[in-house]
């Protein structure tokens, strides 16, 4: 309502003197002589409110019969109250408005008046009853003592309230200053205002107020029972202590104890071995002492929670059959034969062993050769459990052992946490990325997998979080990796190290065909009566625009080509759609890789050399040329250490045998040498290369070019020996993808023949050097001259 229609309202109605500004309250009674604040949010209480403060008038408290009722008439409200005057009116900053009022004398109510936009009555203001009688002054000493008792008992109670007691002189007011501060609800409060006559008001006050100090000495009792039933070094559960005083007067202890007799029956049932057991049940005992508001209830909780739930005793039926093994294993992967003859070896031994330690395997090999998946199907073909732990990034030691449980926050380690979600003690636990643990201020997580991965000792392995010994040896171990030289050796020396090399053609084609295509067919929305893919179109993916060890960059590529055709069906002009040679091309563009041997090679001084990555093998091209100078040897292309000796012995070998090879010896004095390892940006180490670098300066020097369909590997030394090298089956798969029909190895790598496969054994001719000799007599058809008599000197 506007201001101008208040003052017409104000203009209509005549206010007289016996007329009172109204102001309803919830839950509060206001007694003569008392200061109290008060808040106001109602629209009519804040106009009478403000009309008090405007007129400079006083206004009248009453107590709401229904505190929920929110605009109350006169029916809603009490007929006594007290008219009090406003002491500071405050509007706070979330816009509340909040009044500061002190109690005056009691009115009763005669009549409401209408038309206004506040509440007001005419009201009848009632006189203090006389106070100089012997019996009221008898009853407002006993009240003045019970309310300096009441005071005492009360905790932290201030020192102003029992000194303003004590200085309070007249009856009246000691028994409204007490009725006000006395712990009742408001109706009785109500009716100690409507009491007038001072001696019923001051034994009603006395009455309540003796009930009052009777439970405040209860409640002192109980805390000094309480107090004597604890030690001083028990001090953290006297809130527990008495809240079971409590509630055993009250006759409600029976809820905590049914919680904790829940969990002591859940701890008999856990299977826990003796040690456990007893550490259990006595951690139990500490939790039942204790206040469920500190902070160690909690963790004692999740404490007790863990070892309910760890699987101590149980044990999943393993129902091992070999023939069912191998269909899984060949269901779910295409060749690594040698892998699963592993396997099948391992389901075997504990087949007609259940009771034997299980091995730790670790695969190991380029990403996207299928290692992570291979726990899949084991564990599916044993017929329990499996969990995967990602170690890759973990620099933390307590990452693997677990924090102590005494730290805010503490966990179990990840081994707990997966037999935890298992739910067994015998699952298939996959250590996924072993080789990319870190080592950091935490710890060394690696030596703390040390006794994870020892089968002598993982029976008992001790997690600092559950701070007692877990029996490990029937979970199964698969660790994966893609390189060995970032595992620590004796790490390594606890694991059966199982290695996966990169895949053929052939084979890229086959596992695209039974398992990648039918993947990508269903993540893009498509039937297989949609859509599908030729295997000349496969082998052109896999040749033309993936260069890799693995399969994924494969799988993404074969995921474009169907995409392509799921627009097509989605947009409805084509209902059937098989992807062949020449829609790969128009779909994917350009091919990304293509073999480069035939070109490098077309000049003297360039040979191809066949490297080892961590995701797999490559070829290696070697260029030399050379420049008018004094002799020196120029290196590029980010060469290592150890490269860069190769190229040194490399020069000095052909130096040596310049005769013999029909080089002038003055053309390498008055000549610079350079020696460049194209792809610049990738570093790149080892001795392997040594054969490959001696043919590129002997193909240089003669004029001779070097076979385009060869390849070599080896590492040389000044005496022109060929020596043996690592990573043959990588080099040779390489070399098979990339065209090479040729492969000079050492001799005495001819062992390492029987890890290449097959396919790639019968496509590939293999020439095994001893000296350098044999590979310029291969690769430049050079027959080395008789050495010259003067050759020692």
């Amino acid at each position: 309502m506007t201001d101008s229609a208040q003052d017409q309202n104000l203009k209509t109605a005549t206010v007289t003197d016996d007329m009172l500004l109204i102001l309803p309250v919830r839950n509060m009674v206001l007694f003569p002589g008392t200061v109290l604040p008060v808040a106001i949010n109602r629209e009519r209480s804040l106009a009478a409110a403000q009309e008090a403060v405007r007129a400079n008038r006083k206004i009248g408290f009453l107590l709401q019969k229904d505190p929920e009722t929110q605009n109350p008439g006169a029916s809603d409200l009490y007929r006594y109250g007290t008219v009090a005057s406003i002491v500071r009116y405050v509007t706070s900053a979330d816009s509340t408005h909040h009044l500061v009022v002190q109690g005056e004398k009691r009115f009763r109510v005669l009549d409401f008046q209408e038309g206004m936009p506040f509440m007001m009555a005419r009201v009848e203001y009632l006189p203090d009853a006389p106070t100089h009688s012997n019996e009221v002054e008898a009853r407002a000493l006993n009240l003045k003592r019970q309310a300096s008792e009441a005071v005492s008992l009360l905790p932290q109670a201030p020192a102003e309230l029992a000194n303003a007691i004590q200085a309070v002189e007249s009856p009246a007011t000691l028994v409204d200053l007490v009725a006000s501060f006395m712990d009742v609800k408001a109706p009785e409060k109500q009716q100690l205002l409507e009491t007038l006559d001072l001696r019923t008001r001051l034994d009603r006050v006395s009455e309540l107020l003796q009930k009052r100090i009777e439970v405040l000495r209860l409640q002192r009792q109980l805390e000094e029972q309480t107090r004597d039933a604890i030690d001083e070094r028990q001090k953290e559960v006297l809130l527990r202590e008495q809240l079971r005083q409590i509630r055993k007067e009250l006759g409600e202890d029976g809820e905590s104890g049914n919680e904790i007799a829940e969990l002591r029956e859940a701890i008999d049932k856990a299977g826990m071995p003796e040690e456990a057991l007893e550490q259990a049940r006595k951690e139990l005992k500490r939790l039942e002492r204790m206040s469920d508001a500190s902070a160690e209830y909690s963790m004692l909780r999740t404490w007790i929670d863990l070892m309910i739930q760890l699987p101590w005793s149980k044990l999943d039926n393993e129902s091992i059959d070999i023939q069912h093994a191998r269909r899984v294993l060949d269901e779910d992967h295409y060749g690594l034969e040698k892998i699963k003859r592993r396997i099948i070896e391992y389901l075997a031994v504990r087949k007609l062993n259940p009771q034997g330690r299980s091995p730790i395997l670790c695969f190991v090999g380029p990403p996207g050769v299928g290692k992570t998946s291979l726990g899949q199907s084991i564990a599916r073909a044993v017929g329990t459990k499996f969990a995967r732990v990602s170690l890759g990034g973990v620099h933390d030691e307590a990452e693997i052992r677990g924090h102590r449980r005494t730290y805010i926050g503490a966990l179990p380690g990840n081994i707990v946490q997966a037999v935890k979600k298992a739910g067994t003690r015998n699952p298939v636990i996959m250590l996924d990325e072993i080789d990319k643990l870190g080592a950091g201020i935490h710890g060394d997580p690696s030596s703390a997998l040390l006794e994870v991965l020892d089968p002598e000792q993982n029976n008992t392995f001790r997690d600092n979080y559950l701070g007692l010994p877990f029996d490990l040896s029937k979970v199964m171990f698969i660790a994966t990796a893609n390189m060995l030289d970032t595992i620590p050796g004796p790490l390594r020396d606890r694991m059966e190290i199982i290695e996966l090399t990169g895949y053929t053609e052939d084979e890229k084609v086959q596992i695209a065909r039974r398992y990648l295509v039918k993947r990508q067919l269903e993540a893009n929305g498509l039937k297989p009566e949609q859509a599908g893919v030729t295997d000349e179109a496969l082998l052109q993916i896999a040749r033309d625009y993936t260069r890799e060890a693995g399969c994924r960059n494969l799988e993404r590529q074969i995921g474009a080509v169907l995409r392509n055709v799921a627009v097509k069906i989605a947009d409805g002009s084509a209902t059937q759609q098989t992807v062949d040679v020449e829609k790969v091309r128009s779909i994917l563009g350009a091919p990304r890789f293509e073999s480069e041997v035939a070109m490098r090679t077309s000049v003297p001084g360039v040979a191809t050399g066949l490297a080892w990555t961590p995701v797999g093998g490559d070829i290696l091209f070697i260029e030399a040329t050379r420049v008018p100078g004094s002799g020196h040897l120029i290196l590029t292309g980010q060469l290592g250490d150890v490269m860069k000796e190769s190229a040194q012995a490399a020069l000095s070998l052909v130096k040596s045998q310049a005769e013999r090879l029909g080089i002038d010896p003055a053309l390498l004095r008055k000549s610079d040498v350079h020696i460049h390892v194209p792809a610049g940006a990738i570093p790149k180490d080892g001795p392997s290369a040594g054969t490959a670098m001696y043919t590129a300066l002997v193909s240089l020097l003669t004029g001779r070019t070097v076979a385009n369909d060869l390849a070599m590997t080896g590492e040389i030394s000044l005496r022109g020996l060929v020596l043996p090298i690592g990573g043959v089956k990588e080099k040779t798969v390489a070399a098979h993808r990339a065209g090479i029909r040729r492969v000079l190895l050492p001799a005495r790598n001819r062992k390492d023949l029987e890890d290449v496969p097959q396919s790639v054994r019968d496509d590939l001719k293999f020439v095994f050097c001893e000296h350098v000799e044999d590979v310029v007599k291969e690769a430049l058809e050079i027959t080395l001259s008789a050495t010259p008599i003067n050759a020692a000197a």
